[in-house]
């Protein structure tokens, strides 16, 4: 999908995900002291408005206009940025790269992946939540192309070669309700990745 794809989805909807922060960002990040923090591929901004108001100076990222907008009407302090994430200039010495939910090729995310461990302080921290790859067959939701899907091992293969600690790398369920709101639709699986730069 493309910025211009993303724009439509976005216009043709009030809101085209929750209000809130994803749970499993919610969960990975509620303890943590705040400081910088960059969302790549922010979408309407859910995660990057949760960690404002819990007094993170956020810089978020997305190549849709709409979402953007939408993402700045909530949370002006938050700088947002209309770019692709792939060659947007991104901030250095950051504490923290949030990648959530960014469905990429293999090269397209080694690429991201890279620039987000380049944009971190030593120390900080790097999470990524992602629909893992087998969701295709086994899970609910997500991307249909098993190009953009990928696993923990990959994004660590994708790391090897550089000074990670890792904390958590993994595949996860997550329950998805039924678009009425009503019941589950399903069981979706994840791909969470915890990790410090060293």
């Amino acid at each position: 999908m493309d910025a211009e794809a993303w724009d439509a989805r976005y216009a043709a909807a009030q809101r085209v995900w929750s209000v809130g922060p994803n749970a499993l960002v919610e969960a990975e990040l509620a303890d943590r002291s705040p400081g910088l923090a960059v969302d790549l591929a922010c979408g309407e901004g859910r995660n990057a408005v949760w960690l404002a108001r819990r007094g993170w100076r956020v810089h978020a990222v997305d190549f849709s206009v709409v979402a953007v907008d939408r993402g700045r009407a909530a949370a002006p302090e938050v700088t947002w940025e209309v770019g692709d994430v792939l060659t947007a200039p991104l901030p250095t010495q950051a504490d923290l790269v949030l990648l959530a939910y960014l469905q990429l090729t293999a090269e397209e995310r080694r690429t991201v992946l890279r620039r987000a461990w380049e944009a971190l302080a030593v120390g900080g921290r790097l999470l990524l939540v992602a629909h893992d790859a087998s969701n295709l067959l086994e899970g609910t939701g997500g991307p249909r192309d098993p190009e953009v899907l990928y696993t923990a091992d990959d994004v660590l293969a994708d790391l090897a070669d550089l000074p990670v600690v890792v904390h958590r790398a993994e595949r996860v369920t997550r329950e998805v309700v039924a678009p009425d709101g009503h019941g589950p639709a399903g069981t979706a699986y994840d791909v969470v990745v915890v990790a410090d730069r060293g």
